[in-house]
């Protein structure tokens, strides 16, 4: 005996649905976006601050996006940025990064051609994407402190708020972030297909390491 129709389609549908149910961006603290910001931090004495690079080889900038059926990582291999670290106060430090857009390692590779089209990062006529941090305050939900930044992606430049983890050794910087933002808060707006549309919150992840000198 076949099941009535209605209980047949939800059988199809299932499947789809429990994919479906799968946002990376849900289970991830969501950036608090704004118009560009200025700087906040009081700016420290000269030489009070140590004037640090971030150790690519040692970092990682990467995100995650997703579509209705699935998710896909992806990591960024050409990057630099520095830190101005205060020592003895971390809310006087800053970091400002780099990122190249056209360095982007995803799989598969189509779907990295199709990142780098026009319809997503666009990245012949946006090369680069750029985080300058305006503030830095201890406590914050998720972290060791909240980071307050311009960043600039696919020729929009928002202010960006998040919680971090920021330690600070005799060796080294060690800062990490994981957020959500909204990609069209960047006017990145391809809805995607019809039957598999992707989803407006990406996750960004940050994990910096600028070694102090000895």
């Amino acid at each position: 005996m076949l099941p009535p129709m209605r209980n047949l389609k939800a059988l199809l549908l299932c499947p789809f649905l429990l994919v479906a149910c799968s946002d990376p961006a849900e289970n991830t603290t969501a950036a608090r976006v704004g118009a560009a910001a200025e700087p906040t931090a009081p700016e420290p004495a000269a030489g009070e601050r140590e004037s640090l690079t971030i150790d690519a080889a040692r970092s990682s900038v990467g995100f995650t996006g997703a579509k209705v059926t699935d998710s896909h990582t992806g990591t960024f291999s050409n990057f630099s940025g520095t830190m101005q670290l205060d020592p003895d106060d971390v809310a006087n430090s800053s970091v400002s990064i780099t990122i190249q857009m056209g360095s982007v390692q995803i799989e598969p590779e189509r779907l990295r051609g199709h990142l780098l089209s026009a319809d997503l990062f666009d990245a012949e006529q946006h090369p680069t994407a750029t985080f300058a941090s305006t503030g830095i305050v201890a406590g914050g939900e998720g972290g060791t402190h909240t980071v307050t930044g311009n960043l600039s992606l696919h020729g929009q430049t928002r202010s960006i708020t998040f919680p971090a983890t920021i330690n600070v050794s005799a060796g080294e910087v060690h800062a990490t972030a994981e957020f959500s933002i909204n990609r069209s808060d960047f006017g990145i707006t391809y809805p995607g297909m019809a039957d598999d549309l992707i989803r407006e919150g990406v996750v960004i992840r940050f994990d910096v390491r600028a070694p102090r000198a000895s």
